[in-house]
């Protein structure tokens, strides 16, 4: 995937959860787990975009 494509990606999905946290009404604590999945998530997308994830996995414990 292209670097360029990477960056549009991580500014919707920047700008789609800012909407989600200024015009949803919620929780403070359901807004906090929100934020905290989507930023867990974004960081496992980023390490498989950059094949990062498959060099984890192959250590064993």
């Amino acid at each position: 995937m292209p670097l360029i494509n990477v960056f549009i990606v991580l500014i919707v999905l920047g700008f789609v959860l800012w909407l989600i946290n200024n015009y949803i009404p919620m929780d403070r604590t359901i807004n906090k787990i929100l934020n905290i999945v989507v930023v867990i998530a974004v960081v496992i997308w980023l390490l498989q975009v950059f094949g990062m994830l498959d060099s984890i996995r192959s250590y064993t414990i």
